[in-house]
């Protein structure tokens, strides 16, 4: 997947922008970092290879000048032994060089342009480079503050719910005690079917010898006042 088509787009991309856009913006950034320094790897190796040509025309150049003075010396040498001829001649070389020198010229200074543009792209290249891997960099912190903050919430979270699930187990173990002892005062306290039957009875066997004591003391007074 390429974010970018050439050059230019990374130099006057906006990360930000592209990240805001992005579905994950992680993936993305990691993405357009490889590219970038993909880039860079690329851009190096086209001004090592614009190095190597411009010493290469530089070398050419010094030996066209070279046999460019070689030529004006032959046709001095030339008109000194009066070979007029011989000398227009060396001077007619010496022309297509005066020639060659000026292509070759022209040629170090496309080069020249072309090494300038090279360091400059190179530049910002790795200042686009460098904001790229910030942006990674916060991303980063920002996704461990924030993979930090949510382990130690839920660690506290479930501290607390432990602990007030503890307290409330704890809490209903003491009423339930205190229901037990309550009921244990109950215990044998409640009065069976037979239980409650045989106190009627009772009450019945009282209520009649009550009544015949009392015949018998009514008996008792009628017979002393007689």
């Amino acid at each position: 997947m390429s974010i970018f088509s050439r050059l230019t787009d990374i130099i006057n991309s906006n990360i930000t922008t592209i990240l805001d856009r992005a579905e994950d913006p992680a993936k993305i950034i990691r993405l357009i970092i490889q590219e970038m320094e993909d880039t860079l790897v690329e851009v190096r190796s086209g001004a090592a290879r614009n190095i190597a040509d411009r010493k290469e025309v530089e070398r050419k150049l010094t030996r066209l000048i070279d046999a460019q003075a070689e030529w004006e010396r032959r046709a001095e040498v030339a008109l000194s032994k009066d070979r007029e001829d011989l000398a227009k001649g060396a001077l007619l070389e010496k022309a297509k060089l005066v020639e060659a020198v000026a292509m070759m010229r022209e040629d170090l200074e496309h080069i020249e342009e072309a090494l300038q543009r090279g360091d400059e792209d190179i530049a910002k290249l790795q200042a686009k480079l460098a904001e790229a891997k910030l942006k990674q960099k916060g991303m980063a912190t920002r996704h461990d503050s924030a993979a930090s903050s949510l382990k130690v919430r839920q660690t506290l979270y479930d501290g607390r719910v432990d602990d007030a699930l503890s307290r409330f187990e704890q809490m209903e173990k003491k009423l339930d005690e205190a229901e037990g002892r309550v009921e244990a005062f109950d215990v044998g306290q409640r009065k069976t079917l037979a239980q409650e039957i045989i106190e009627l009875e009772v009450e019945d066997s009282i209520d009649a010898e009550m009544a015949a004591l009392k015949a018998r003391l009514a008996k008792k007074n009628v017979a002393k006042k007689g």
